[in-house]
């Protein structure tokens, strides 16, 4: 562990390697588990404004799970998350034709209907942040679904680091991306 500004950083983001691999895991990220993706309090707000030009790009049962429970939820934690379709899937999942999950909101961002890309939290995967009072710990997040990422991520010799790099520099700026990277040179 190391210390950035306000956060605390697990080497591991740096030494071991990742890069999604749709092919072999199909998104299961986002229908595994038993909890919606995290939302940071600033990211309620965006979900509320551009949910209609996102509903276009949800499954039916996405779009009853969200207007059952909400554009997000608040878990028995305290915690803001994405709702669930029968505690399993996000309701933000669509699938493609090879039965790929896909998330309906950065298909919206895609296809220029929003601006948006997705949840932070789900931009950083692998990367978890935990806030806490004094700083943000920033962790590798390792799951088994993901043993396929970490191979391909090995063979394309890819850090975790430089695969989120773009989500990196979304939550804690480019100021902060830079110094990770120095240190990751003297690693």
């Amino acid at each position: 562990m190391f210390q950035l500004g306000k956060t605390i950083v697990s080497e591991e983001i740096l030494k071991k390697e990742f890069v999604c691999n749709l092919s072999a895991c199909k998104g299961a990220c986002c229908v595994d588990g038993d909890a919606g993706a995290p939302i940071e309090e600033y990211e309620k707000e965006i979900m509320d404004s551009i949910y209609p030009k996102v509903k276009p790009f949800l499954r039916q049962k996405g779009i009853e799970a969200i207007e059952a429970q909400g554009r997000y939820i608040t878990n028995d934690f305290g915690e803001i998350e994405t709702p669930l379709i029968d505690g399993a899937d996000c309701a933000y999942v669509t699938f493609d034709d090879k039965g790929t999950a896909l998330c309906g909101i950065e298909e919206a961002y895609n296809q220029g209907e929003i601006d948006w890309k997705k949840p932070v939290s789900c931009h950083l995967y692998p990367v978890r942040v935990q806030d806490y009072s004094e700083f943000s710990a920033v962790n590798y997040h390792q799951w088994h679904i993901c043993d396929d990422a970490c191979s391909l991520g090995e063979e394309l010799g890819v850090p975790i680091y430089k695969f989120t790099k773009e989500a990196l520099i979304r939550k804690f700026g480019e100021d902060w991306y830079a110094e990770l990277e120095k240190v990751a040179k003297k690693l």
